[in-house]
């Protein structure tokens, strides 16, 4: 009787021993269940927010397919204009229109264009500009089909046009072309601009010779103390540049031109647009 009931205890003890460790796992055990709910509630909302987003993506599918079936005008303006659906549509077709702009003006250089002849077209406009001052503004409008070709342009006949869109290969590579086109615009600008500079600024400088491509320029200059004048001769072979390629001296002094302070004029010349050098010029008492 006694072992029995010393098994009997001896059992309830065990029982007792396991249910205090039961209850030591407990808390370690509601903060697992604790985390994983977490998850799971974080879980159900990304999978909530996915199921919106594509909701929104087939809408979107839906409406763009709307959108490229109308063909007419009329049909466009049945949809009311307050509707939900109506202001997606505008807002995508603006979206959609910025996009392909944005990446045209991205492909073509950052230069100003617009659709002609209902998007059959486009006209693009060639500023150019000169010591911060902008002066005259080119067109060149383009068929695009059945292949890229100039079809009209207010771009100086002198300038070789052809030329440059076949060396650019204009089919190919359009934004090279219009590069080429604009430094050759750009710099004849600043060639005219010179030359309009040194005639405003320069009265006692008599300009004997210039033609419309501004490529050479020949000045008379006046030297102090009663020295022969000097025919300055300035060449500009490079046609992409503002700067001559050759400068040339004349005088009766023969020695004049190769002096050395002659010598430094010729490189100042060079390096120094026209009207701003001759001013140096002046300030140095080589010319007057």
């Amino acid at each position: 009787m006694e072992g029995a009931s010393t098994k009997g205890v001896l059992s309830q003890l065990s029982l007792l021993e396991v249910q205090a460790r039961s209850r030591k796992a407990h808390p370690q055990q509601r903060g697992r269940v604790k985390q994983l709910r977490a998850e799971a509630e974080a879980l159900m909302v990304q999978r909530e927010q996915l199921k919106a987003e594509i909701q929104t993506l087939q809408r979107l599918q839906k409406l763009r397919t709307s959108m490229d079936k109308q063909c007419t005008h009329e049909e466009e303006e049945e949809m009311d204009e307050d509707s939900e659906d109506s202001q997606l549509l505008q807002l995508m077709a603006r979206h959609t229109q910025l996009s392909d702009l944005l990446h045209a003006h991205h492909l073509i250089g950052g230069y100003n264009v617009i659709k002609t002849r209902q998007g059959k077209g486009v006209c693009v406009s060639l500023a150019t500009a000169y010591e911060g001052a902008y002066l005259d503004t080119y067109n060149l409008e383009l068929d695009l089909k059945p292949k890229l070709k100039i079809s009209r342009h207010n771009i100086p006949p002198f300038i070789p046009l052809n030329s440059l869109a076949e060396q650019s290969s204009i089919q190919t590579n359009i934004r090279s072309f219009l590069d080429t086109l604009s430094c050759h615009l750009n710099a004849l600008a600043g060639r005219q601009q010179q030359l309009k500079l040194v005639k405003e600024q320069h009265k006692s400088i008599e300009v004997m010779e210039s033609n419309v491509l501004c490529s050479i320029l020949v000045l008379m200059l006046t030297v102090p103390r009663g020295k022969p004048a000097v025919l300055c001769t300035l060449d500009y072979t490079d046609h992409t540049r503002c700067l001559p390629t050759r400068v040339h001296f004349e005088c009766e002094d023969k020695e004049l031109p190769d002096s050395p302070e002659w010598k430094k004029n010729c490189s100042l010349l060079m390096e120094t647009p026209a009207h701003n050098a001759l001013i140096t010029m002046k300030k140095m008492g080589y010319i007057v």
